[in-house]
């Protein structure tokens, strides 16, 4: 709420947003939930938790009808997802933003799995607004979106999501663009040694230093082509095969295409999109530097 409080007081650069925690560190769309979170409870906390379990029921909801709808895992099992404690913390009493861009993704996933690509898009780039955690999906969001839509779909999903980044950064952007982008999208940021949940064994030298963060982000990548190209890829031959027939479909692409023709698309199990993005998000997480608990929401429903 400090962070906020500038924001509301009409302060447009994002060099200036600080707070009793440091700097915002967070994209826009974050500003504007606890902005409307600070004018409906007023600061209350006690307001505030009650919307929050609201929230952590909705997201419960989504996340229960996504193993529904994909069938992996037994009705008795689906119990275990409302029983951590740790889960109840994060959302009804920490009141963490990692809940809205969680429950924003899961929404996301829901229409996935509906083979609703360009509205999951535009809800998964909400989730980004939020907290930029939710980009550990991509890769494996991208692989997906190459399987199941032709190059003009691919494009025009992504323009989409993008439309909404600029939307949303809009008022930052007309005036202070490069403070916003190097804050708000500062994927170079290095955590506290202190906080660090994952890496804790670690020496904090070793910690910030550029090597090992060079380390896990070769780790992070080779994790991920080794996945797309013996699990995810498999059916096509492989990841190469697969970029080869986008990039043959890229060549014949033209802007008349663009304006006349209406992407065409191929339906995916949703065992398999459920599987694929949260593989892909528990590689990151696993290759992550820093993990503090309530990152545990990030991937507390894919395990």
């Amino acid at each position: 709420m400090s962070q906020v409080s500038g924001f509301l007081e009409g302060e447009r650069d994002y060099g200036n947003l600080k707070g009793d925690t440091g700097p915002l560190v967070y994209p826009a769309g974050f500003l504007y939930i606890y902005s409307a979170l600070q004018h409906v409870t007023r600061g209350q906390v006690y307001p505030a938790q009650i919307l929050f379990g609201l929230l952590y029921i909705v997201n419960l909801a989504i996340v229960l009808s996504i193993y529904v709808k994909t069938s992996v895992v037994p009705w008795w099992a689906l119990s275990l997802l409302a029983l951590s404690k740790r889960v109840h913390s994060i959302f009804v009493l920490r009141l963490f933003n990692d809940c809205f861009a969680t429950t924003f993704l899961h929404a996301a996933l829901f229409f996935l799995l509906k083979q609703k690509w360009h509205l999951g898009l535009i809800i998964f780039s909400a989730a980004v607004s939020v907290k930029m955690n939710v980009l550990l999906y991509a890769p494996a969001l991208l692989i997906l979106m190459l399987q199941a839509m032709d190059v003009f779909g691919v494009i025009s999903a992504l323009a989409g999501a993008a439309l909404v980044q600029i939307l949303l950064g809009l008022p930052f952007l007309l005036t202070h663009p490069v403070a916003y982008l190097s804050k708000a999208f500062n994927l170079g940021r290095v955590f506290i040694h202190f906080w660090s949940v994952n890496f804790k064994f670690v020496p904090e030298p070793t910690f910030i230093s550029r090597e090992f963060a060079v380390a896990l982000l070769v780790a992070h990548l080779g994790l991920l082509t080794v996945f797309a190209h013996y699990r995810w890829c498999r059916h096509e031959g492989g990841l190469p095969s697969l970029l080869r027939l986008k990039i043959a479909e890229l060549s014949s692409f033209s802007m008349t295409r663009f304006y006349c023709t209406s992407s065409t698309t191929k339906l995916l199990r949703t065992e398999y999109i459920a599987t694929t993005m949260f593989v892909g998000n528990f590689i990151g997480i696993v290759c992550a530097r820093s993990l503090h608990y309530q990152f545990y929401s990030w991937y507390v429903s894919n395990v």
